[in-house]
């Protein structure tokens, strides 16, 4: 009897028994110096880009110029002339302003512009309906109450009057009446008249008595009400009267003259036009005198005062000036100050001229120096580049800085006399800690 095999589940492909070729192969491994090399190479690209950041020595902070593009200088001790360059105008020495007191229409113009005027001399003429309607009314006001003050001082003068009129009257009746009653006291105690006579008359004498009192009592009371009314009336016309003195000065202003002798200018009026209260007509100036205006910029406003001393040139002679004031007020980042001349004015000099000034802040001392070049306006003087001795490269280096003349800067600290230092413009490499200086030409040296 026969036995069925089992059955055998069959192995997927690639399991089990292989052909000798799908045995294992061996693997080499790499040498020990190309792995150390890699390490190494890896190692390098990271310091690369470490030094790529760090400040003076990264590939960034670098570049290259053409010396012809730079201008370059000595740092030498020398003696620093503290000065500032200043732009000066001439203006009158005294300036007297025409202003319109009030407000009119241009009736007539008897001198024009540039002229010489003296004082007191009819200048312009102008109208103002308005104000001389006003000026009318206020004399019909005027008119008004010095006729009710004349009417109640004529009452109070026929008052007075009748008072005293009827206090004579009152006085004789008084004294008849008393003569009266002196004779009928004798006559009513002899019988010779009746009682009833005399008594008729002592009554009648009381009466007048009485009268007389109330009498003058009316007229202590009617005299201190209407004397209280005079003065109401009097002090209402003096106020009127000078109101009326305001507005007719105020109607003499419109005839305008000159105040003081002088050429006059900058006036611009046309018959016809006009003007508000207070607007400027032009100006009176002393034809002689002159003086200097000059605006400074507000970073040397601590130190500028009076009496400070300045020189300008006129027709190539050297003129001293003196600062004779200085206004405090600061207006776009700039200040003004007047300067006079020592001594007499130059000939030839006309109002409106510019002038180029040296105005002397300090005196003179020795100090290290450098140009005062366009590197000032992108550093601040905080810091500069220095040429290395080799002239193929400069660092930056910081520095400090004092003052500053239009030729010179003075350099406290951060340098050496012979130090060479680039001048120019730092516009295309202000953020860059070191230059390489290349080209067939050297820099320009100052």
């Amino acid at each position: 009897m026969s036995t069925a095999p089992d059955s055998v589940t069959p192995l997927r492909p690639g399991f089990g028994p292989q052909p000798e070729s799908g045995m294992d192969r061996v693997i080499a491994r790499p040498a020990p110096w190309r792995r150390h090399v890699a390490i190494a190479g890896g190692l390098l690209a990271m310091a690369a880009i470490l030094l790529a950041f760090l400040p003076g020595r990264g590939f960034t902070s670098t570049q290259r110029v053409d010396a012809r593009q730079l201008t370059v200088a000595e740092a030498r001790v020398g003696t620093f002339e503290d000065f500032i360059p200043v732009r000066a105008q001439v203006v009158p020495l005294h300036t007297v302003y025409l202003d319109a007191v009030e407000g009119g229409r241009v009736e007539k113009l008897h001198v024009e512009d540039g002229s010489e005027v003296a004082q007191e001399q009819l200048l312009v003429e102008l109208s103002n309906t308005a104000l001389q309607l006003e000026a009318v009314t206020m004399e019909a006001q005027i008119s008004e109450q010095l006729n009710s003050l004349r009417t109640l001082e004529l009452e109070l003068s026929r008052n007075r009057l009748q008072y005293q009129r009827d206090l004579v009257d009152i006085d004789y009746q008084i004294e008849r009446l008393q003569r009266l009653v002196d004779r009928r006291r004798g006559q009513a105690a002899n019988g010779n008249i009746p009682r009833a006579d005399f008594e008729d008359a002592e009554t009648e004498l009381a009466y007048y008595g009485n009268k007389r009192r109330v009498t003058l009592e009316s007229k202590a009371t009617d005299l201190r009400l209407q004397q209280a009314q005079l003065q109401q009336l009097q002090e209402a016309t003096r106020r009127l009267e000078t109101n009326l003195g305001i507005a007719r000065h105020s109607l003499s202003s419109l005839t305008v003259r000159a105040p003081v002798d002088g050429r006059l200018t900058a006036m611009s009026l046309e018959i016809g036009q006009s003007l508000d209260k207070g607007e400027r007509l032009g100006q009176i100036d002393d034809p002689d005198g002159y003086k200097l205006s000059a605006f400074i910029d507000e970073f040397y406003l601590g130190r500028i005062a009076v009496d400070q001393n300045a020189e300008a040139a006129v027709d190539g002679r050297p003129v001293g000036l003196r600062i004779a004031k200085v206004y405090p007020q600061v207006t776009d980042n700039e200040f003004r100050v007047d300067l006079k001349f020592d001594g007499t004015i130059p000939v030839g000099i006309r109002r409106g001229q510019t002038l180029q000034l040296r105005l002397h802040l300090g005196a003179e001392s020795q100090a290290l120096l450098i140009p005062n070049g366009a590197f000032f306006q992108d550093t601040g003087g905080d810091w500069l580049f220095v040429v290395q001795a080799d002239g193929r490269e400069a660092l930056r280096r910081d520095i400090r800085v004092g003052r500053r003349n239009i030729g010179s800067i003075e350099v406290q600290d951060g340098l050496a006399p012979g130090d060479k230092v680039i001048v120019s413009s730092y516009a295309a490499f202000a953020d860059r800690q070191r230059l390489e200086i290349g080209g067939t030409e050297q820099a320009a040296v100052r």
